[in-house]
């Protein structure tokens, strides 16, 4: 731990921008370790903040700009595939669709803070057709804000960076097993939920043969697609008489 702190005040803004731009890329390398402990050197002088937050603010900037660029030219299916990488892949693109389309371009100012929201917001920005500079102004200041809080963190607790060293070292590989434990244990945690609802929609499911058969012999099947505004105007074909709604206009359309 030690040394991993050396080398960062070493070679901190370098470290921030690999870090940070790792992470916005899509590796499954999180930066917030990172930068809490970048914020700590801060703390001690080891660091200049302006050019901690520029730095991760840029890398964060450059990583979005391509996913940006992903969305632009790949539409919503660069989302199922994205979200076909989250813990939650059924609800990825309904609830990030949802916020995109409730707040628009300002979600990019706190899409950072929320999981799955901050690698879907960047693509989803090039799906909508939100115009580039816009894009990139919100973005900009979203990802200030969020790596001056995780610096903001590190520098409020630099007094007990050394006691945190020390314990880290002490603990050695042990350190190691433990996070890696608690993470596995999250992620099995979500996909046993995951295969219960699953399991569950598939029980109370119907084949699409099923589906035609009854509608060619002129049963009385209600059938209601509930896709999202964007995926809808991507694929705008439905089912002959079917009727179009997203799940928030169920309350009010549901007489229909």
């Amino acid at each position: 731990m030690t040394s991993a702190l050396d080398v960062l005040a070493r070679y901190g803004y370098l470290v921030v921008f690999g870090a940070v731009f790792a992470e916005q890329i899509g590796l499954p390398f999180p930066s917030e370790p990172v930068l809490i402990a970048a914020g700590a050197l801060i703390g001690t002088g080891r660091l200049h903040p302006v050019a901690i937050v520029i730095a991760g603010g840029i890398a964060s900037l450059i990583g979005d700009t391509v996913w940006y660029w992903i969305g632009r030219t790949g539409g919503p299916r660069v989302l199922g595939w994205l979200c076909k990488l989250s813990l939650e892949p059924n609800t990825c693109v309904r609830r990030t669709e949802l916020t995109f389309s409730t707040y628009g371009a300002r979600s990019l100012l706190l899409a950072k803070f929320v999981p799955g929201l901050s690698t879907v917001a960047p693509p989803l920005a090039g799906v909508a057709g939100i115009p580039l500079r816009q894009f990139m102004g919100f973005s900009a200041i979203g990802a200030a804000v969020w790596v001056s809080a995780y610096l903001a963190i590190g520098w409020l607790f630099s007094a007990q960076l050394e006691v945190v060293a020390a314990y880290a070292e002490e603990l050695g590989s042990g350190l190691v097993v433990l996070l890696v434990a608690v993470v596995g244990g999250y992620i099995l945690w979500k996909y046993v939920a995951r295969r219960r609802v699953v399991k569950r929609l598939h029980v109370m499911g119907i084949a699409p043969e099923d589906l035609k058969g009854r509608l060619d012999a002129g049963e009385d099947v209600l059938v209601v697609d509930v896709r999202d505004r964007l995926d809808f105007e991507a694929e705008p074909s439905i089912i002959p008489g079917a009727l179009h709604m997203t799940t928030e206009e169920l309350d009010d359309r549901h007489h229909e």
